[in-house]
């Protein structure tokens, strides 16, 4: 019983970081595309800027995107 409890509870949490992993990478695929089209190819530095950053962070640099005038304003 304790061990379906667990199972349950294991595979629950799983599924849920898989989630917040999928919405993240969606939401940076769609950020870089977005980025890329206003700005050009992205370099390296800004490539891993996304990789590394929170949804929140991704969130605010897609509004920054709508009134920046460089890529610089929208990572900074």
């Amino acid at each position: 019983m304790f061990i379906d409890n667990g199972l349950k509870k294991g595979l629950k949490q799983g599924r849920e970081q898989g989630l917040e992993q999928g919405r993240k990478e969606g939401a940076v695929a769609l950020l870089e595309r977005q980025l890329v089209q206003r700005f050009g190819p992205l370099p390296q530095t800004a490539r891993k800027k996304l990789a590394k950053a929170s949804v929140a962070q991704v969130e605010a640099w897609s509004d920054a995107l709508l009134e920046a005038q460089s890529l610089r304003q929208v990572l900074k």
